[in-house]
């Protein structure tokens, strides 16, 4: 009878919502998982084998088996989601009063893991704009540097003004996601470039007295995120990195590095400006090599 009502509902996504054979099938498999899970709990409760009487507490039941035979976060969420679709339908058909499904939370599909470049990576990146001397390229050096130096968000750099840099302090102010302040430190390296781009290199590109911009295009304009990036990926391929290159990897190579290199995890969240250090953690899981080799190098029996 359970399976049934799932052909019921197959058909009407095959003949009214032209779904293709594989979609159906693979919504099929999902959904007969759930009626063999189903039909065991309702026979322990000695009831008829009724979808009516599978309810809320056997949907969570179901959920939880799913969690504890390890699915991946994609493939839970899926099931789910057909689950939900099915019970919905029935809800349509009349078949059922109750949805089981109603404000169940869908599973937290995870974001892929960040991919960092490696430090000897960052350093052949760093020296492409070394290669020329034109003030585009002094810009650049400094856009790189910075980027790399305080791990801001392409958004933030972007919006830089000049007075927004104290190179006495060696520190940025810039604005986050809320319009939230903070102060980033910056390295001597990365002071460097940007000071000389200021005093040196940006004159000719500033067009306007009135524009405060720190980093400015050839229209004496402040550079956009666009323009951000299609710098990078420039230099990225200049480098011969074989790999996609964005400001967000720099941000993630910078967290990543950071906690290689002893940093602690608050202090890395103050610097990124993340809200909560949940969002941090995820770079903890890029550090595992660096703490094994750590481990095997102080433990007395790993020696």
């Amino acid at each position: 009878m359970l399976k049934e009502d799932i052909e019921k509902f197959l058909s009407y996504l095959r003949v009214e919502k032209g779904f293709s054979g594989n979609t159906i099938s693979a919504y099929r498999n999902d959904l007969y998982q759930m009626a063999d899970f189903a039909e065991a709990e309702i026979n322990k409760q000695g009831l008829a084998p009724l979808w009516a009487n599978f309810g809320r507490q056997g949907m969570l039941s179901y959920v939880l088996n799913l969690k504890e035979r390890n699915y991946l976060a994609t493939t839970e969420a899926r099931k789910v989601a057909a689950a939900r679709s099915f019970f919905g339908f029935m809800i349509n058909e009349g078949s059922i009063r109750d949805n089981p499904t109603a404000n169940l939370g869908s599973p937290k599909v995870g974001k892929p893991l960040p991919r960092p470049i490696s430090i000897s990576e960052i350093r052949l990146l760093l020296e492409q704009p070394t290669k020329l001397s034109t003030p585009e390229a002094k810009r650049d050096r400094a856009i790189l540097e910075l980027l790399y130096a305080s791990g801001m968000r392409v958004s933030e750099l972007a919006s830089l003004d000049v007075g927004d840099v104290n190179l006495e302090r060696r520190e940025v102010r810039c604005f986050g996601k809320g319009h939230k302040e903070r102060f980033v430190p910056i390295h001597d390296r990365a002071a460097l470039a940007v000071g000389e781009y200021v005093k040196e290199d940006r004159p000719h590109l500033q067009r306007s007295e009135a524009e405060t911009a720190l980093f400015l295009n050839r229209r004496g304009d402040r550079l956009t995120r666009q323009g951000l990036w299609q710098i990078l990926k420039s230099y990225a391929k200049s480098a011969g990195l074989n790999k996609e290159v964005t400001p967000h990897t720099l941000r993630h190579s910078f967290a990543t590095h950071m906690l290689s290199g002893g940093a602690d995890l608050r202090s890395v969240q103050e610097l990124l400006g993340h809200a909560n250090i949940s969002t941090t953690q995820v770079y903890t899981h890029l550090t595992t090599e660096h703490v094994r080799r750590a481990y095997e190098k102080a433990h007395p029996r790993a020696k």
